[in-house]
Formats: C-alpha cells, structure tokens, sequence
C-alpha cells in the first residue's frame, strides 16, 4: 500500500478516508512483520485517523 501523507488525507472526502482506511486496514494484517508495506500501512492508518479526528461530525 501506498503511504497515506497528513497532506494527501486534509485533500480527501470523508467516504475517501474511511475506504482508505479500510484499505490501510487490510495491508496492515496481510503484510509480513517488519515489511516497508507493514509500516506504511500502519503509518497511513494514524495520518488517517488523525484527519477524520479533527472533522467536524456529518462532513
């Protein structure tokens, strides 16, 4: 999985960002331990939360 930036998740609709992290999700559990993909995936997951964190609820 490509990594998901803080920049690229604030350009992205809220529907986005929760199939992202759908997807982050799955490339996490399916990367071997200790793998670049394993990391980014996990990487991706926080930058996501953290924007849908800062959201306003319903956007």
């Amino acid at each position: 999985m490509k990594l998901v930036t803080r920049f690229e998740a604030a350009t992205l609709s809220t529907g986005e960002l929760h199939g992202l992290l759908k997807e982050a999700f799955t490339a996490f559990a399916t990367a071997p331990r200790g793998s670049q993909e394993r990391r980014d995936a996990l990487a991706s997951i926080q930058n996501i939360e953290s924007e849908l964190a800062i959201r306003p609820p319903g956007l």
